[in-house]
């Protein structure tokens, strides 16, 4: 297995190198839902996510959409911006000037009752290897996608949360919960590095598990670029430096056994 893992990922980087990289596709998001959060900001999201859920929304909203808030719920506060108006001295021109932010009181999906929403009636798909995340207990959990994010892997609360049905966006988290039990922990945040490693696992694993990749090599090279660029590198030259890595992450994975180096 160690050797189909090394001329797979050294497949991948030489197309990095060459530039054989197809049209990038924008990966199917599962239907879009016209919830309140996915008009946010990334901030607001950001304090969903860590709140537990995947959609929050006012009283008067869960209401319309003829659920109700659970007696003895506690709010999650997001931040909504106060703008006053203003003339400018020397142009006189009026505009919009930011003054401060009012803490909005929202409330979890998980804290409401009532009518199902369309989104619930959503299915995880059948996916490669969702076997290896219920043996590490890691629970997959399925919310509305918009566009902004596919997915992401919550280390405390052993999850992989999903926006989209495709195998790379959940190899992709996956990869990250390999790797964090190769490390012991991963850094918080978006690091470049273990980025690159979970993208380029990701693009990996759907070569070895035999899934069709030219609509998502374009995709995947966009993405490490983008981090690449954190660091400095080359998309080509960000994967070299991470390969030795990627290549235990994907042993662990496929193989389920930690190789040791």
């Amino acid at each position: 297995m160690n050797e189909k893992v090394k001329q797979v990922l050294n497949s991948i980087v030489e197309k990095f190198k060459s530039g054989e990289i197809p049209q990038a596709v924008a990966m199917a998001c599962f239907p879009t839902p016209d919830t309140p959060s996915s008009h946010w900001s990334f901030t607001n999201r950001i304090i969903m996510f860590l709140s537990g859920t995947g959609d929050a929304r006012g009283y008067r909203q869960w209401k319309d959409a003829d659920r109700f808030v659970k007696k003895g719920s506690h709010p999650i506060h997001i931040l909504a911006p106060y703008f006053k108006k203003e003339t400018d001295e020397e142009s006189g021109e009026e505009k919009k000037v930011l003054k401060y932010f009012n803490p909005v009181p929202v409330f979890r999906f998980e804290d409401t009752g009532g009518e199902k929403l369309d989104y619930q009636s959503y299915e995880i798909p059948n996916l490669p290897l969702k076997s290896r995340a219920m043996e590490w207990g890691i629970s997959l959990k399925l919310i509305p996608g918009n566009y902004n994010y596919y997915g992401y892997y919550s280390s405390k609360r052993k999850e992989i949360v999903l926006a989209s049905p495709e195998e790379i966006v959940f190899f992709h988290e996956l990869a990250h919960a390999g790797h964090e039990k190769i490390k012991g922990h991963l850094k918080s945040g978006q690091d470049p590095l273990q980025e690159i490693i979970a993208e380029l696992s990701a693009q990996a694993l759907c070569r070895l598990v035999g899934k069709r990749t030219e609509d998502t090599t374009g995709n995947s090279f966009r993405y490490i670029e983008r981090y690449a660029k954190k660091i400095k590198k080359s998309a080509h030259y960000a994967c070299l430096y991470v390969v030795s890595e990627t290549e235990k992450v994907l042993n662990l994975i496929l193989d389920g056994q930690e190789v040791i180096s």
